[in-house]
């Protein structure tokens, strides 16, 4: 009772002692301990905390000019529960002394002259402090002020939400980089640093260099100031950071990761020693910190809609994303600054083609040329299929081979593949979704296209839609290919020229009437008919040299992968095409019908055939004395052709 009524008597004194200040226009100097901290409610754990550090005199100091930041009570029962101790144990903290000095100053600093970025050193000198400024909000690193310019004689205080560590975070390596100073600049003013200097979090950082965001600026046509400025700027950052610590040895080739702007996910790829995130190559890997690691990038990630997410977010074509992995193509296809146009194979285009190639989806994706095959499906330009036209030839970025594209009314085809969805858009570019894989092999269509004496083959192959069936690399044919001058020949014999050979309703049975549905080189040739696609026969005669009908083959046997070409000297006209009725007044056969002789007036002709309405040729030869035997024909409807230097020349009649 004694020691009471003496702690009593002395607060009695010291309340007369202020009074008599006061009379005689004097006040009692207060500071930032004793008269904020040890008279807050909210403060009694930092209170303690000084106290047992010895650090209440430091701040009683009357001569000093001080700036604390006081974590309140909550703040320090939150920091020993994500310590996984309690108060007793983070009193007991042999650092206790060094974390308290970090937060404090050594100037008078009230919120009013704090600054957006503003690094501020405290008397423990590991760490900086660093100030953001949100609005009314106030953070020093982490914390915010949540009562601000508690003023005391030797200083001020300003109530935080939570306990500062002076521990080395991502922000610090940041901003310990020359190389990184644009990177600073924007997390200062897009608000982060609360978010990256968080002691207690785990972080995985994507650090663009400074020419990084240089590239990215010029690609996007901005300044530094529009980026700074532009209401994107936190989520562009935020897709660079993940919100757990990932080392690069623990990163796998194809790996899906989701940052803190969850619009978009990142990906990566392990190329040998080569690691990317997206299109940006990591240029320095596991730069530690307290809480987190960061990676160093020569490119801006965006969190851009790519044609690479329209592939990943499709359950379609789980394939090819597999194989895009595998080739390690997932840089270019994710860059944000490219324009891309991607034919899209399925999961059953690729089935086919693996059945077709008889390998495995293993042995594709192990293939050496799967990179080459996927690029052959990729242009360097954006192209909706509304721009496409009929026989346009593209480049794909494997420049090994074009692509053809064929418009058959509203269908489309890209080589012998349709598009069965189209235009489907990303911020890069533009994916169609093929039914079929398209290969870069060397094709009959291919031979034609590089040959300046069968530029009217391919317009009539481009205007009757044949593109898709030639340019077939799981097919194997036999083209008959007639040159410019046959073609010549045609529409002279006809009256017309090539705009009106190629106009005629028949073309594409013509042109089938070429093709052969098998690879057959010139020494496998015999004697007889062949079977063409257009279900009519072709007549080989090997009598004197390779001749087919009536045509001459001029150059034989050139290879492709999916067949071989024979040049040929003439048209080959089926039986059934038609053509005859344009030239009939030219030709006259009688008697007709006739049971032994056909006599031909009015022409000059050396060699015939007779053809039946199957469209076989059933008999040979040459015109004797303007007559044709028929006696030993069955009775029935045929078609006579003859030729002759003129051209090619066709009748109607009938045996009887």
């Amino acid at each position: 009772m004694k020691r009471k009524l003496i702690s009593l008597n002395l607060k009695s004194a010291s309340a007369s002692l202020s009074m008599l200040l006061l009379t005689f226009g004097l006040s009692a100097q207060t500071n930032v301990f004793d008269d904020v901290i040890a008279t807050s409610p909210n403060h009694t754990l930092l209170e303690a905390a000084l106290i047992q550090e010895g650090l209440d005199v430091a701040l009683q100091n009357p001569a000093g000019t001080l700036t604390v930041f006081a974590p309140d009570d909550a703040a320090f029962t939150a920091l020993a529960t994500a310590l996984g101790t309690d108060i007793n144990g983070l009193l007991a903290n042999p650092d206790l002394t060094d974390i308290l000095l970090y937060h404090v100053l050594g100037a008078e600093v009230v919120s009013g002259s704090l600054t957006n970025g503003q690094i501020a050193t405290p008397l423990n000198t590991d760490n900086t402090l660093k100030v953001t400024l949100d609005g009314p909000n106030v953070f020093i690193n982490h914390a915010q002020v949540n009562a601000a310019n508690l003023q005391a004689d030797n200083g001020v205080v300003h109530s935080i939400g939570a306990v500062l560590l002076p521990v080395q975070t991502v922000a610090d390596v940041a901003l310990g980089s020359t190389a990184h100073t644009t990177l600073v600049a924007a997390v200062i003013e897009a608000r982060l640093l609360p978010a990256l200097t968080n002691p207690l979090s785990q972080l995985t950082v994507f650090a663009p260099t400074n020419d990084a965001f240089a590239a990215a600026l010029s690609a996007l046509g901005l300044t530094a100031g529009q980026l700074l400025a532009s209401p994107d700027l936190a989520d562009i950052l935020l897709y660079h950071v993940l919100g757990a610590e990932v080392v690069s040895g623990s990163l796998t080739n194809g790996q899906i990761a989701t940052p803190l702007n969850t619009d978009n996910t990142l990906k990566v790829t392990i190329d040998g020693t080569n690691v990317y995130i997206n299109q940006a190559q990591v240029t320095a890997a596991n730069l530690q910190a307290d809480n987190g690691v960061v990676h160093v990038l020569n490119g801006v990630v965006l969190p851009a809609q790519t044609v690479a997410d329209v592939a990943l977010g499709s359950t379609a074509h789980t394939t090819l994303v597999a194989a895009v992995v595998e080739a390690r193509l997932l840089p270019a296809l994710t860059n944000p600054f490219s324009q891309l146009t991607v034919f899209a194979p399925t999961n059953d285009a690729f089935t086919a083609a693996l059945t077709a190639l008889g390998i495995t989806a293993g042995e594709l994706l192990a293939s050496p040329n799967l990179s080459d095959i996927l690029l052959y499906h990729v242009l360097g330009a954006e192209v909706v299929s509304g721009s496409l036209t009929n026989g346009q030839i593209a480049a794909p970025l494997n420049t090994a081979n074009t692509l053809k594209v064929t418009i058959d009314g509203t269908d489309v085809f890209i080589n012998q593949a349709q598009v069965t969805a189209a235009n489907l858009q990303a911020d890069n570019g533009v994916v169609h979704v093929l039914n079929a894989v398209v290969l870069p092999s060397e094709t009959v269509a291919d031979i034609a296209l590089g040959s300046s004496a069968h530029t009217s083959l391919v317009a009539a192959v481009v205007e009757a839609r044949l593109l898709p069936a030639l340019s077939n690399p799981f097919a194997s044919l036999t083209v008959f290919a007639p040159t410019n001058t046959a073609f010549d020949n045609l529409a002279t014999a006809l009256g017309t020229d090539l705009a009106g050979v190629l106009a005629h309703p028949q073309l594409t049975d013509i042109l089938l009437y070429h093709v052969v549905g098998s690879e057959v080189v010139s020494t496998a040739l015999v004697n007889g008919p062949v079977v063409t696609l257009n279900g009519q026969s072709v007549t080989i005669n090997l009598m004197s040299g390779v001749m087919v009908n009536n045509a001459t083959v001029t150059a034989a046997d050139l290879p492709s992968d999916n067949g071989v070409v024979h040049v040929i000297d003439a048209v080959l006209v089926p039986s059934l095409a038609n053509i005859s009725e344009l030239s009939a007044a030219n030709l006259e056969v009688s008697p007709n019908p006739s049971s032994d002789i056909i006599k031909i007036s009015n022409i000059s002709a050396t060699d015939f055939s007779i053809i039946n309405n199957n469209g076989s040729v059933v008999k040979s030869g040459k015109v004797v004395n303007n007559e044709v035997s028929v006696s030993d024909l069955d009775n029935g409807n045929y078609f006579l052709q003859l030729t002759n230097n003129s051209g090619i020349y066709q009748a109607k009649f009938i045996k009887m």
